[in-house]
């Protein structure tokens, strides 16, 4: 074989075959689905985003939830009246959700929004946190990460229309109310 012909430096074969040099891992997926180059959008985090004039508002940002019926709750941000927000939120998404606000300039605003399930759960645990998980097994009740005993039936009805092996988390919004999320194991 002629020196111009080879694939590989003499040297770089011969150190390879007398396992002097590892051999190249395995790429298990092409290199053009690296994040960044092949163009697959990260999840979407928010359901809507908007912008909004609101002159009356004062900080830099907020974060709030709405409920059902309308009432705005503050969750971060000065407690004052978000409704110029809530406003050209539910333009485009309608009640309940959690927000985010930032001002951009002056008087104008840019509010992201993502949809929540909101159960009301009378006589509820004291804690902040419900973790239900039913399984073949039996039905697990954790509150603010301590195992209880009992029952919540409305979290089990929410559950069950998951399918018959489900988890339902549950975090205090305010008083009774609670956000939900539940997913069939």
């Amino acid at each position: 074989m002629g020196l111009f012909r080879r694939s590989e430096p003499l040297h770089e074969r011969l150190a390879r075959e007398g396992g002097l040099i590892e051999a190249a891992p395995t790429a298990t997926r092409p290199e053009w689905q690296e994040t960044g180059i092949h163009g697959i959008a990260r999840p979407r985090e928010w359901d809507a985003t908007v912008t909004a004039e609101a002159p009356d508002l004062s900080g830099d940002s907020a974060r709030f939830v709405v409920l059902p019926d309308g009432t705005v709750l503050v969750e971060d941000g000065p407690d004052e009246s978000y409704d110029p927000l809530a406003t050209a939120v539910e333009q485009v998404l309608h009640a309940p959700y959690r927000a985010r606000a930032a001002r951009q300039s002056g008087d104008l605003w840019a509010v992201q929004a993502k949809r929540i399930e909101v159960l009301e759960i009378p006589n509820g645990p004291q804690g902040d946190a419900i973790e239900l998980t039913h399984t073949p097994d039996g039905t697990t009740l954790a509150v603010d990460d301590t195992r209880s005993v009992g029952r919540i039936g409305v979290l089990e009805q929410r559950g069950e229309h998951e399918g018959p092996e489900y988890v339902v988390r549950a975090e205090r919004i305010e008083g009774d109310l609670w956000e939900i999320h539940a997913a069939a194991l």
